[in-house]
C-alpha cells in the first residue's frame, strides 16, 4: 500500500513567473506547473461568483454573453449628447408585481433597469426607463414597449441586446431594440393598444393554461358576448369601468374602443380589445361584465346601461374584476413617422447575432 507523505506547499514565485508545487507520494516527487496569474482569463471585476443566482436579474456568475462586447459596441459621442432607445418586451407576469418600479421588487421595470444599469454603468434616474403600459400583478405581455436614454450611442445593437437578455430572468425577454427619435415617447406617442383576454371554456381546466387563461366553470354563450361587446365600441365615458387610483394623475374617462372581438379557438375563448387608451383596470372590468353575459346571468344590453350610468358602483353590483392571469398586452401601435430611426442610427436588433465569441470560463 502506498504511503502518502505530508503535502508540502512551496512559496509562490515572483509575479509573472510559473508556480511549481511538489508533493511526495511514496517517495516519488511530482511537479505541477500552474500558469501565472497574468495568463489566466479574468472575470468581470464587478461580478460576484454566485452560481445559484445566475440569470435571476440581480446577480450573474460570469459576464453574460455579449456584456463586454456591448462596451466595445459603444460609438464615440459628443459631450452633452442624449440618445433614445426603443425596446419591445415580452414577459410572463406570473411571479412579478406588475410593470411599475416599486421599492419592493420584483417588478418588470425593476428587472430591466437592473440589467441596463449593469450594462451601461448608468443609474436608473439617468436611464429614465418608461413603459407604454403599466400592467398589473400577474398580467402578461407580448408587445410591451419602453424607451430609455443614454449619453452615448452604439454602432451595433446586437451585442447590447444579447447582454440584456443574458442578465434578465428567463420570464422576461427583450424582443427587439432600435434607436428612437428624440420626440418618441413610449407612453404619450401611442396611437392604440391591443389587449387579449384568454378564457378556457372547457369543462376541465387544461393544467398547461393554469397561469395563462381564466377558467370558466360555466359554459359561456359566445354569441351573447359578441352582442354585448358591440356596445363597448366607440367613444364613451368609461367611468363605470375604472377603478380608483391613488397618487396618480387625473385622467380623462373619455376613451375610444376601436374593436372588441370575441373569437373561439377550440376550448379557448379569446377577447381582443383595441383602444386609444384604457383606464386603470378598465379591460378586466369590461371582461368581467361580458363573463356575466356569457353565463346568461345578464342580457347583452346591460353594457350600454352601465356605460350610461357613469358610476363604478353600478358595475360593482353585478360583476367584479376579471382575474389578471388571463390578460395580455399584445401590442402598442404608433404612427409610422414616429418609428422612423434617426439619421445614422444603428440597425434594429431582433436578437439574432452572427458573431461567435470564445468562451472565457476558467475550466474551458
Amino acid at each position: 500500500m502506498l504511503g502518502l507523505a505530508p503535502l508540502r506547499f512551496v512559496s509562490p514565485p515572483p509575479r509573472g513567473a510559473a508556480a511549481v508545487s511538489a508533493a511526495a507520494i511514496g517517495g516519488h516527487s511530482i511537479s505541477v506547473k500552474c500558469p501565472s496569474p497574468s495568463t489566466l482569463p479574468s472575470l468581470h471585476p464587478d461580478l460576484t461568483l454566485r452560481g445559484s443566482q445566475l440569470g435571476d436579474g440581480c446577480h450573474c456568475a460570469v459576464p453574460p454573453p455579449g456584456e463586454k462586447d456591448a462596451d466595445k459596441a459603444r460609438a464615440e459621442t459628443t459631450e452633452g449628447a442624449s440618445y433614445k432607445w426603443r425596446m419591445v418586451i415580452a414577459y410572463d407576469g406570473t411571479k412579478f408585481k406588475g410593470w411599475q418600479y416599486q421599492p419592493s421588487p420584483p417588478t418588470i421595470q425593476c428587472s430591466i433597469e437592473n440589467a441596463l444599469t449593469r450594462i451601461t454603468k448608468l443609474d436608473r434616474k439617468e436611464l429614465c426607463l418608461v413603459g407604454a403600459g403599466r400592467t398589473d400583478t400577474g398580467v402578461h405581455a407580448w408587445g410591451q414597449v419602453a424607451h430609455f436614454t443614454t449619453p452615448f450611442s452604439y454602432h451595433c445593437l446586437d451585442s447590447m441586446h444579447s447582454a440584456i437578455n443574458g442578465l434578465l430572468p428567463h420570464e422576461i425577454r427583450v424582443r427587439e431594440i432600435s434607436a428612437a427619435k428624440p420626440e418618441f415617447h413610449a407612453r404619450t406617442s401611442t396611437r392604440s393598444k391591443i389587449y387579449h383576454y384568454k378564457i378556457y371554456n372547457g369543462p376541465v381546466m387544461d393544467p398547461f393554461h393554469n397561469h395563462y387563461a381564466y377558467h370558466s366553470v360555466y359554459k359561456l354563450n359566445s354569441q351573447a358576448m359578441r352582442e354585448a361587446a358591440k356596445h363597448f365600441v366607440g367613444t364613451h365615458d368609461f367611468t363605470s369601468f375604472a377603478n380608483a387610483v391613488h397618487n396618480d394623475r387625473v385622467r380623462s374617462p373619455i376613451k375610444k374602443i376601436m374593436r372588441f372581438d370575441v373569437i373561439e379557438m377550440g376550448a379557448i375563448l379569446q377577447l381582443e380589445i383595441e383602444g386609444t387608451g384604457f383606464l386603470y383596470r378598465q379591460v378586466r372590468n369590461m371582461v368581467a361584465l361580458l363573463l356575466q353575459v356569457g353565463r346568461e346571468a345578464l342580457p347583452p344590453d346591460i353594457v350600454a346601461k352601465i356605460i350610461a350610468a357613469r358610476d363604478r358602483k353600478e358595475l360593482a353590483k353585478v360583476a367584479l374584476s376579471a382575474p389578471p392571469h388571463g390578460l395580455y398586452l399584445m401590442s402598442v401601435n404608433y404612427d409610422k413617422e414616429m418609428l422612423q430611426p434617426p439619421e445614422g442610427a444603428p440597425h434594429i436588433s431582433f436578437g439574432r447575432t452572427h458573431q461567435i465569441s470564445k468562451c472565457k470560463l476558467l475550466f474551458y
